[in-house]
C-alpha cells in the first residue's frame, strides 16, 4: 500500500510529460503547417501580382480605341457613305482587275495591228468594271444574307449584319446599274445587247452555290463577259476565232484564282451548306487546277495566234504561265492567308497577259 502510494505521483509525473510531449510535437508541426500555408498564399499573391504586371503591360500595348480591319473606307470615307462602299467592296479592289484584264485583253487585240487600243473605250470599260463588280457584289450580298450571317468571313458584310436593310441595298443597286447604263449607251448597238444580256448571268451567279459543285465555272462565264463585249465595242461585231479562246481562257482562268479563293471558306461551306470546286475537287484540287491552268494557257496561244500577234506576245505569256504554275504549286491550301495571297496575286498574271497583247499588236 505504502508502495503503491510512492508509485502513484512517479505514474502521474510520467504521463504529464508525456502529454508535455505530445503538446510540444503537435505545436511544431501546427507551426511547420502555419509555414507552408503562408508560404504557399506569398507565392500565389506573387504570382497574381505577375499576372497583373503582364495584363497591364499587353493592355499598354494594345492601341486604344482600335478598330479591327479598317480601311481606307473608315477613315476617309463620311459615316453614312461607308456602309455602301463595302457593300460595293471598295477596299478590295481585285474584284475591279479581275473583271477589267479580260476586257482589256480584248480591246487591246481588236486594235490595228502597229497601233496602241482605244484609250477612251478602256477607260469606259474600266469604269464599267468597277460598276459592274460593285453591282454583282450587291445582288450577291442581298440574296446571300442568311448564308453570310453563318460564315466567319462574311458575316460583318453590311446587310447581313443589319448595317443595311435589303431595301436599301436594293436602291445602291439601281445607282450603280444606272451609272452602268450610262457607259453602256455610249457604245455601239451591238455592243448593248451583248452587254445587257451579261446581267442575266450577274443576277443569277448567287444562285449557283445552292444548286451545283461548279459554280467557279458559272463565275468565269459572267466575269469574262468583257472578252466579248471589249471586242464588239471596238470592231462592232465579233470574230470568233480569236474571241471565244479569248473567253475560254478567262473561263478556265477564273476556274483556278476562284477554286484557291473558295478554300478559305470550305469549312463553314460544309456547315452551311453550299457547293464550291473546293469541295468537288477536295484534295485533288491542285491536279484539277493544273489542268485548269494549262488550258487557259493554250487557249491565250491559239486565240493569240489568230489575231497575228507578234513574237513578244509569247514571251509574255511564258512569263504569265510561271507567275500561275508558282500559284498552283506553291499555295497551302489549308491555310486561308495563303489562299489570299496566291488569289490576290492574279492582278499580275493578268498584267503580263495584258502586256503580252500590247507589244505583240504593236510590233506583229
Amino acid at each position: 500500500m505504502i508502495l503503491l502510494l510512492h508509485l502513484v505521483p512517479y505514474r502521474i509525473k510520467h504521463c504529464r510529460g508525456k502529454i508535455l510531449l505530445l503538446q510540444f510535437e503537435k505545436s511544431s508541426v501546427d507551426e511547420e503547417q502555419s509555414d507552408k500555408d503562408d508560404k504557399s498564399v506569398l507565392e500565389e499573391k506573387q504570382m497574381e501580382d505577375a499576372e497583373d504586371v503582364s495584363s497591364s503591360k499587353e493592355n499598354e500595348q494594345k492601341p486604344k480605341n482600335s478598330k479591327p480591319d479598317q480601311s481606307w473606307i473608315d477613315i476617309y470615307l463620311p459615316e453614312k457613305a461607308r456602309p455602301y462602299a463595302h457593300l460595293a467592296r471598295l477596299d478590295k479592289p481585285i474584284g475591279t482587275w479581275l473583271l477589267a484584264w479580260p476586257c482589256m485583253w480584248s480591246i487591246t487585240m481588236a486594235a490595228v495591228p502597229g497601233s496602241l487600243p482605244d484609250f477612251k473605250m478602256m477607260a469606259l470599260f474600266g469604269s464599267g468594271a468597277l460598276l459592274l463588280r460593285g453591282a454583282g457584289c450587291t445582288v450577291n450580298d442581298l440574296l446571300d444574307q442568311d448564308i453570310d450571317r453563318m460564315v466567319e468571313r462574311t458575316r460583318s458584310r453590311p446587310v447581313a449584319s443589319g448595317i443595311l436593310t435589303p431595301f436599301q441595298g436594293l436602291c445602291f443597286l439601281a445607282f450603280q446599274l444606272s451609272l452602268g447604263l450610262g457607259i453602256l449607251l455610249q457604245l455601239n448597238n451591238f455592243s448593248r445587247v451583248l452587254g445587257a444580256s451579261s446581267l442575266l448571268l450577274v443576277f443569277s451567279y448567287p444562285l449557283m452555290k445552292r444548286l451545283t459543285f461548279w459554280p467557279q465555272a458559272y463565275l468565269g462565264l459572267t466575269f469574262n463577259w468583257g472578252a466579248l463585249l471589249g471586242w464588239a465595242a471596238v470592231r462592232g461585231s465579233l470574230d470568233p476565232a480569236i474571241v471565244l479562246p479569248l473567253y475560254a481562257s478567262g473561263v478556265f482562268w477564273t476556274l483556278v484564282y476562284d477554286t484557291i479563293y473558295a478554300h478559305q471558306d470550305k469549312e463553314d461551306d460544309v456547315r452551311v451548306g453550299v457547293k464550291s470546286t473546293a469541295l468537288r475537287f477536295g484534295d485533288s484540287t491542285k491536279e484539277w487546277i493544273t489542268g485548269f491552268g494549262i488550258a487557259c494557257i493554250g487557249s491565250l496561244a491559239f486565240g493569240g495566234f489568230n489575231a497575228n500577234l507578234g513574237w513578244p506576245y509569247y514571251t509574255f505569256l511564258m512569263g504569265a504561265s510561271g507567275q500561275l504554275a508558282w500559284q498552283i504549286l506553291t499555295v497551302d491550301l489549308s491555310n486561308r492567308a495563303d489562299c489570299n495571297r496566291k488569289f490576290v496575286s492574279n492582278k499580275w498574271f493578268g498584267a503580263l497577259v495584258f502586256t503580252g497583247i500590247l507589244l505583240g499588236r504593236l510590233f506583229p
